[in-house]
């Protein structure tokens, strides 16, 4: 699993202008730029996911959360596993649509299968222009946000 956080709080200006919003507002900002940052990744994996049958491709979407201390969260998420646990979700059917979950043995491989990894090498690829455009879409939010 990738486990990146963006921090806005080193950031004086965009963590002063989230100050002056409201709760409401700023839990928006934060949503919107995670879930543009995250889409970003998820697009590049999804083109990177084997087509087989393309079922893998579908599978890939964005998650968003709040987190603990009050901020946002969002990633690439590939349905079919419970996303508390990490395990597969016994839950849904083999043959479900929405059932993808065999991608970890098609990242990580297994003892009789070499590893095609897709979700770490998208990652990798576009990290630099998910956070710019985390950045910018945060700009352009509470821009909009405080003009209200």
């Amino acid at each position: 699993m990738i486990d990146t956080k963006l921090d806005f709080s080193g950031l004086l200006d965009i963590s002063s202008d989230l100050n002056a919003l409201s709760k409401s507002q700023s839990r928006k900002v934060l949503r919107d730029a995670t879930r543009s940052a995250a889409t970003i990744v998820k697009d590049e994996a999804a083109k990177r996911a084997p087509k087989r049958t393309g079922k893998l491709a579908k599978n890939i979407v964005v998650l968003s959360q709040r987190t603990n201390y009050g901020g946002m969260a969002s990633g690439v998420h590939v349905r079919g596993r419970n996303p508390r646990t990490g395990n597969s979700d016994n839950k849904m059917k083999t043959k479900d649509s929405r059932n993808a979950f065999y991608w970890r043995f098609v990242e990580l491989g297994t003892s009789n299968m070499a590893a095609v990894p897709f979700i770490r090498p998208a990652y990798d690829a576009r990290r630099e222009e998910a956070v710019k455009v985390a950045f910018d879409t945060a700009n352009r939010a509470i821009d909009e946000a405080l003009i209200k």
